[in-house]
């Protein structure tokens, strides 16, 4: 259970996020993916592809916003994580990184947001 504000904040975020999502047509494989490499917030299937999901939220654009607080370390851990989390599978399945970034109540779902 989150403890702090900003973390029960950023689970809010995630329940809005994964909502859009399902009504989307995809599917809830895994929350909060951890490993050694980092974390995946949503893991997600959409047919045959696997979602790997990044939820970013801001109260104000005052710094680039939602989008642009996924720095390149942070999508290099994010990939770390997905091949970490690929390791289950013989054959890995077609994947996709996706970005749902909040800006105040404005939710915008972005996919394809980096390469594998």
């Amino acid at each position: 259970m989150p403890r702090t504000p900003q973390q029960r904040l950023g689970r809010l975020g995630e329940d809005r996020a994964l909502a859009h999502l399902q009504a989307q047509g995809l599917t809830l494989l895994e929350r909060n993916f951890l490993c050694k490499s980092g974390e995946i917030d949503l893991i997600m299937q959409e047919g045959p592809t696997l979602v790997f999901v990044e939820v970013r939220q801001r109260a104000a654009s005052r710094f680039g916003g939602a989008v642009h607080s996924v720095t390149p370390a942070k999508q290099q851990r994010l990939l770390r994580a997905a091949q970490y989390y690929l390791f289950r599978h013989k054959i890995p399945p077609p994947c996709r990184f996706d970005l749902v970034a909040i800006d105040d109540e404005k939710l915008s779902w972005i996919q394809n947001m980096l390469e594998m």
